[in-house]
C-alpha cells in the first residue's frame, strides 16, 4: 500500500510539474483574451478562467452509484456534473474551490425515487430527488492528495435534496441552507457507525492527455456512509405542517449516521488554469 501511495503521489507531482512548465510557456507567449476551451480542453468550458488567482480547472461526472437517505435508496441513472476550478495555497498546498463560470457548479440532475412516496394519500405519479449545493461553491472541500492516496476525505459536499412532484410543490427539501447534509467522500475505506458496514472507494484509472497537461481519472468511486441527515423534509405540499411529517415518515428522516450512504462512480479531469486559457 505504501509503495502504491508513493507512486500515485509521485505521478501527481509529475503532472503538476508538467502543468507548471506548460503554464509558464502559455503566460509568456499567450494572448490576454479569454476564449471557450475547445478540443480536449472543452470539458473545462465552465472553468472560472476570469479569476486571475485560479490555479487549476476541474470537471467531474458521476454516471452511476446510489444515494441512500434514511429508508429510501435512489440509484444514480442520470449524469451529475461537478465543475469549476481551484486556487492552491503555495505554502500549505491546500485547495480552495471556485464555482463554475455559469453558476452551475453542481448540476441539478433529477433522479427517480423508486416506488415514489407510497403511503401519502393523493401523492400519485413519479417522485424525483435532486441533489443540490446547499452552500456557496467556496464551501466545497477538495483534497487531491487524499483522492490519489485513497485515504481521508477527498471531496466534501454540503448538499440538500429536493423532492419533486406536483403534489409536493417546488420547495420540498430534505436538508437546508441552514442545516446542510455534509457528505465527506473518500476513495479509501469508510468507518461508519452501525448498522452500516465499511465500504471501499477507488481512485480508478489514471491517464495523461493534452500534451501532458490534463490529468484524467476514469472508473473513479467516491463513497461515504458515515454522514447524518439531521433534519427532516420541509416545505412540502400546500400545507407543509401536515405534509412534512408524512414525507419524513416515508423517507425515514431525520436519519442518524450509520443509516445513510453515498456512492458516486464516474470520471474526473484536471488541468492548469493558464494552460486551459490557451486552448
Amino acid at each position: 500500500m505504501t509503495s502504491k501511495i508513493a507512486r500515485r503521489r509521485g505521478l501527481r507531482r509529475g503532472v503538476l510539474i508538467a502543468t507548471m512548465a506548460l503554464t509558464g510557456l502559455a503566460v509568456a507567449g499567450g494572448s490576454s483574451a479569454l476564449a471557450t476551451p475547445t478540443g480536449e480542453w472543452a470539458v473545462f468550458a465552465q472553468c472560472p478562467l476570469s479569476n486571475a488567482s485560479l490555479s487549476g480547472c476541474i470537471a467531474a461526472s458521476t454516471t452511476s452509484g446510489e444515494f441512500t437517505v434514511g429508508a429510501k435508496t435512489v440509484p444514480i441513472k442520470h449524469t451529475i456534473t461537478l465543475q469549476g476550478g481551484f486556487i492552491e495555497n503555495e505554502e500549505t498546498g491546500a485547495l480552495s474551490f471556485v464555482g463554475a463560470a455559469n453558476g452551475e457548479t453542481l448540476s441539478k440532475t433529477a433522479q427517480t425515487v423508486p416506488g415514489g412516496l407510497i403511503g401519502i394519500a393523493g401523492l400519485g405519479g413519479e417522485v424525483t430527488a435532486t441533489t443540490e449545493l446547499a452552500l456557496p461553491a467556496s464551501s466545497i472541500g477538495l483534497n487531491e492528495a487524499n483522492l490519489l492516496g485513497e485515504t481521508g476525505v477527498a471531496l466534501e459536499l454540503p448538499v440538500r435534496v429536493k423532492l419533486g412532484n406536483p403534489f409536493l410543490g417546488g420547495s420540498c427539501y430534505v436538508g437546508s441552507k441552514s442545516h446542510p447534509i455534509f457528505i465527506k467522500l473518500t476513495t479509501g475505506t469508510t468507518s461508519p457507525p452501525k448498522p452500516n458496514k465499511a465500504i471501499k472507494g477507488a481512485i480508478g484509472e489514471l491517464s495523461i492527455t493534452g500534451e501532458g497537461s490534463i490529468l484524467n481519472i476514469a472508473k473513479n468511486s467516491l463513497v461515504d456512509n458515515a454522514f447524518a441527515v439531521s433534519t427532516g423534509a420541509e416545505g412540502c405540499g400546500l400545507i407543509p405542517f401536515l405534509t412534512d411529517p408524512l414525507v419524513n415518515l416515508v423517507m425515514g428522516v431525520p436519519s442518524a449516521a450509520g443509516h445513510n450512504t453515498a456512492i458516486l462512480n464516474g470520471a474526473l479531469h484536471q488541468s492548469g488554469a493558464a494552460v486551459v486559457r490557451e486552448h
